[in-house]
């Protein structure tokens, strides 16, 4: 028998190819839609279409409870995520808003 794969949602074991090539579960990806459209509210879609991305990709991991390593869009760097803040170029910068910090919101909300 194989590794069993766990959702990064709820840590249950996945059994459904569809949610095991997500990594996660049926539920918890309802939860990840429901978070991101309350989140869209107010912010640009671009940003929440990245974030949902990202997650969904499995590049957002949790490291601590509010507290998440990210992946960069070409996936050859790891910043340090929370909704606060982001060690990204554009969050280090501070300046704008970054689809990481949007995906750490998602993820804290779903």
């Amino acid at each position: 028998m194989g590794e069993s794969v766990k959702c990064q949602g709820c840590g249950r074991r996945l059994t459904a190819a569809k949610s095991v090539a997500a990594g996660r579960g049926r539920a918890c990806r309802a939860k990840v839609r429901a978070a991101a459209a309350v989140v869209a509210e107010t912010v640009k879609p671009e940003l929440v279409a990245k974030a949902v991305e990202l997650i969904a990709d499995g590049g957002l991991v949790r490291v601590r409870p509010t507290v998440f390593q990210s992946a960069s869009s070409d996936g050859t760097r790891v910043y340090r995520t929370a909704p606060q803040g982001c060690t990204c170029p554009a969050g280090v910068r501070g300046k704008y808003l970054c689809y990481h910090r949007v995906a750490a919101a998602i993820a804290l909300a779903a």
